[in-house]
C-alpha cells in the first residue's frame, strides 16, 4: 500500500475568539510561566504553543498545489451547522424517552470548556505532548465533529481513519523546541507527570461560545503582534 500524502490542510474549531481570547490568554500565560521557570519543570519555552495557533482538530487533509481544496471549501459553505445540531439534539432526546423536543425551547448551540490536561503518549514519563481536552458530557460536540468529519471523507476529501475522533488542543509539543542536534531524528522526551499533577483539573477557557469552523492551512505563521496562528482558507459561522 503506498504511503498516504502528507496532510496540507486541516478542518478545525478555532479556540481563540473574542469571547475566549482572554480566559486563554491569562491561562496559556500562567502555564507558560510556570513549566518554563528553572525553579518548576524547566521546560523550553518553545514547547509551548502559541495562543494563536489553538484548535480543535477534526480531520486532516491532502491537497497538493491546492488541487482539490476549492471542492473542500464548496462543501464547507454548504454545510448547516444548526440543522447537524438540531439532528443530534433529536436523536438524544428520542434516545432519552421524549418524543417531541420541548416546545419553545431555544435553537440548539455548542458552548465549550476546555479543562485539565493530558498525555498523547502512553507514558507521561517519556512524552513529547501534552493536550486539553474539551468538557463533554452529553456528548454533543464529540457527535458534531464525527457529523462533520464523516461529510468530508464521503466525499473523498478526508482519509477515512480506523481510530476514534480524539478532540484535544494541544497546549505542548516539542517538536518545536530548536537547538537540538543536527541529524537528531528521536522526539524529545520529557516526564511531564508532576505537570499533568498539576494541572489535572486546570480551567482553560470556561461556557465559551463556539463560533466558527474553519479550513486551514497546514504551519503556522508569525503574526505582527509575535504570535502565531495557521492561516485560514475559509470558515463558516455556527450560528
Amino acid at each position: 500500500m503506498p504511503p498516504l500524502p502528507s496532510p496540507t490542510h486541516f478542518l478545525c474549531i478555532p479556540l481563540v475568539t473574542r469571547a475566549s481570547r482572554h480566559q486563554l490568554s491569562a491561562s496559556l500565560s500562567a502555564f507558560s510561566a510556570d513549566v518554563t521557570s528553572p525553579d518548576s519543570f524547566a521546560i523550553p519555552e518553545q514547547a509551548v504553543r502559541p495562543l494563536g495557533t489553538l484548535h480543535l482538530t477534526i480531520g486532516v487533509m491532502s491537497f497538493p498545489k491546492d488541487e482539490g481544496l476549492e471542492k473542500a471549501v464548496a462543501l464547507l459553505k454548504t454545510l448547516v451547522p444548526r440543522s447537524i445540531l438540531t439532528s443530534i439534539k433529536v436523536a438524544e432526546a428520542t434516545s432519552a424517552g421524549m418524543t417531541k423536543e420541548p416546545s419553545g425551547s431555544p435553537p440548539p448551540l455548542l458552548s465549550l470548556t476546555l479543562r485539565g490536561l493530558h498525555s498523547m503518549q502512553p507514558s507521561a514519563s517519556k512524552t513529547s505532548v501534552l493536550y486539553a481536552s474539551p468538557s463533554d458530557t452529553e456528548g454533543t460536540l464529540q457527535r458534531f465533529c464525527e457529523d462533520l468529519r464523516s461529510t468530508f471523507q464521503e466525499a473523498g476529501l478526508m482519509a477515512v481513519e480506523n481510530r476514534p475522533l480524539l478532540l484535544h488542543a494541544t497546549i505542548l509539543n516539542t517538536v518545536y523546541v530548536k537547538g537540538r542536534k543536527k541529524g537528531r531524528k528521536e522526539k524529545l522526551l520529557i516526564d511531564a507527570c508532576g505537570i499533568l499533577d498539576r494541572y489535572d483539573d486546570f480551567v482553560w477557557m470556561e461556557d465559551v461560545p463556539v463560533e466558527k469552523i474553519a479550513i486551514c492551512r497546514m504551519g503556522a505563521k508569525k503574526q505582527e503582534d509575535g504570535d502565531e496562528a495557521y492561516e485560514i482558507e475559509a470558515e463558516i459561522d455556527l450560528d
